[in-house]
C-alpha cells in the first residue's frame, strides 16, 4: 500500500471483484433470486441453490468509501432525514438506493428478493435492512445469534442450526428452487480452504521485518465477503501468500526499516488506507496485524483458525458464526488480543474509536487499560469513521500515533 508496484494479487483482486459485481448484476437481470446479506450471514447456503445470487451492502459501502464517494452518498441519506450519527455504511447504502447507484463504482446493487440480516455483529443492521424491506416490500429474515460471554454452547448451536434450516426453507418457498446439500457442502469446503490460505498469509506477519501490512489484509479481505463458497477464494489467497513469501526471499519489505510493530483494533478507515500506510512507512512504523482481519475463520476468544474436521458443513458454519469481534464479551476480546500481541511481537496498539461502529468501539477504553496493566503495552486511542471522511482528522490521528511511537522509544530507552 505504501507506494509499492501493483502486485499480481492486487491485479487479481481488481479482476475478481469486478467480475463478481458484473456477474451479480447480469444474473439478477436474467432472473436469479437475489439476496442482500449482512457480512456474517452464512453465504455458503446460497451455493446450495442453482440460481441464487447474493450482495453484501456493507462491502459495497466500504468500496464506495475507498473510492472517495462515501461522503456524497452519505449526504443523500442525510437529505431525506437520516442522522449523521447513524453508521456511514448504512447512510451510503440508503443514499445509494435513492438514485439506483448513480455514484456507485459498481452501478449500485440489484434490488433484492430477500433481505437477510443478523443481530450478532451489529444490531443496527436489522433496522437498516428494515428500511429497504418497507420501501420495496421485500421479506426480511433476521438471524438471532446469541452474544458470546463464553465459548459457544451446544444449545446455541442447535438454535442457530434451526435458523439456517428455516432460511433454507424460506428461500425454497420464495424462489421455487430446491436446496441441494451436496452443492452446499462443497461450498463450505471452498470457504474452509480459502480461510486456511488466509491464515497462512496473516501468519507471515510474525516475521521481522514483516512482508505484509495490515493494510494489505484490509484490502484483500473483500473476497471473504463477496466470494465465500467459491474456488476463487482459495485461489486468490494462495496467490497472495505466495507473493508475500517472495517478498521475504527478495527482501523487498513494505517497511524496510521497520522499527515499530503496531496492532490495529477496529474496522479499517477505507478512505485513508493509502495515505495512512504511506505516512506510517515514512515513520518506520508498520501495522502488522488487526483484530478486524485476524478474527476471520476463527472462534470466539481466539485469532487462530478453527480446526474443523471437514465432516459436517453445518457444524462449521454454526461454530464460526461469532467469528467477528463485535459479539464477544470483554474477556474473550482481551484473550484474543493478548495472544496476537505476543505472537506478532507488537510494540504498541492503536485503538481506532469508530464513530460508525459502536459495538466494536464500546469496550476499547477498558481494553486499552487492560493491556497497559497486564502487558505494559503502550497504546493510544484515535478517532475515525470507517466510511465517512468528514469525521476524521488526519493530523489529530497522527499527533496521537506520534505520541505512541515516542512512548515506545521511551520504554526501550528505560530498558537499555
Amino acid at each position: 500500500m505504501s507506494g509499492r508496484k501493483k502486485s499480481q494479487a492486487a491485479k487479481n483482486l481488481s479482476l475478481i471483484m469486478a467480475e463478481g459485481y458484473k456477474n451479480l448484476h447480469q444474473r439478477a437481470a436474467e432472473g436469479a433470486f437475489c439476496i442482500w446479506i449482512a457480512i456474517n450471514v452464512p453465504a455458503e447456503v446460497f451455493e446450495g441453490f442453482e440460481n441464487v445470487v447474493y450482495a453484501v451492502p456493507e462491502s459495497h459501502s466500504a468500496m464506495c468509501a475507498g473510492k472517495g464517494v462515501g461522503p456524497a452518498m452519505c449526504e443523500k441519506a442525510e437529505r431525506i432525514g437520516y442522522s449523521m450519527d447513524l453508521c456511514s455504511y448504512a447512510r451510503i447504502d440508503i443514499g445509494n438506493a435513492t438514485d439506483g447507484g448513480e455514484d456507485s463504482p459498481t452501478f449500485g446493487l440489484p434490488k433484492p428478493d430477500l433481505l437477510v440480516s443478523n443481530n450478532n455483529n451489529c444490531s443496527l443492521l436489522a433496522k437498516w435492512f428494515d428500511v429497504h424491506s418497507r420501501e420495496w416490500g421485500v421479506p426480511h429474515f433476521i438471524m438471532d445469534v446469541p452474544f458470546c460471554y463464553e465459548p459457544q454452547q451446544e444449545k446455541d448451536r442447535v438454535y442457530i442450526t434451526s435458523q439456517i434450516n428455516d432460511l433454507i426453507r424460506l428461500i425454497e418457498k420464495l424462489s421455487g428452487q430446491t436446496f441441494k446439500p451436496d452443492r452446499f457442502a462443497e461450498a463450505v469446503h471452498h470457504t474452509w480452504k480459502g480461510f486456511r490460505e488466509w491464515k497462512r498469509f496473516l501468519g507471515l506477519a510474525r516475521k521481522t521485518p514483516s512482508p505484509i501490512t495490515a493494510f494489505d489484509s484490509f484490502v484483500h479481505m473483500a473476497p471473504v465477503l463477496t466470494l465465500r463458497g467459491t474456488p476463487s477464494l482459495k485461489q486468490h489467497y494462495t496467490l497472495l501468500t505466495d507473493e508475500a513469501l517472495a517478498v521475504v526471499e527478495e527482501e523487498k519489505y513494505p517497511v524496510p526499516r521497520e522499527r515499530y510493530r503496531l496492532f490495529w483494533d477496529n474496522i479499517a478507515p477505507w478512505h485513508q488506507l493509502r495515505k495512512m500506510s504511506s505516512r506510517l512507512a515514512e515513520m518506520d512504523a508498520n501495522i502488522v496485524g488487526a483484530s478486524y482481519t485476524s478474527c476471520l475463520g476463527t472462534i470466539e476468544g481466539s485469532f487462530e483458525l478453527y480446526d474443523w474436521d471437514e465432516s459436517n458443513p453445518f457444524d462449521y458454519l454454526v461454530r464460526t458464526m461469532n467469528s467477528y469481534m463485535c459479539p464477544h464479551g470483554m474477556e474473550l476480546r482481551s484473550k484474543a488480543m493478548k495472544e496476537a500481541i505476543e505472537n506478532l511481537s507488537i510494540d504498541g496498539v492503536i485503538f481506532a474509536s469508530n464513530r460508525s461502529c459502536k459495538p466494536y468501539s464500546i469496550t476499547q477504553m477498558d481494553q486499552q487499560k487492560r493491556i497497559k496493566e497486564s502487558l505494559g503495552m503502550p497504546a493510544v486511542m484515535i478517532e475515525v469513521d470507517h466510511a465517512d471522511a468528514r469525521k476524521y482528522s488526519e493530523e489529530n490521528a497522527f499527533l496521537r500515533i506520534e505520541a505512541l511511537l515516542e512512548t515506545i522509544d521511551a520504554k526501550r530507552n528505560a530498558r537499555a
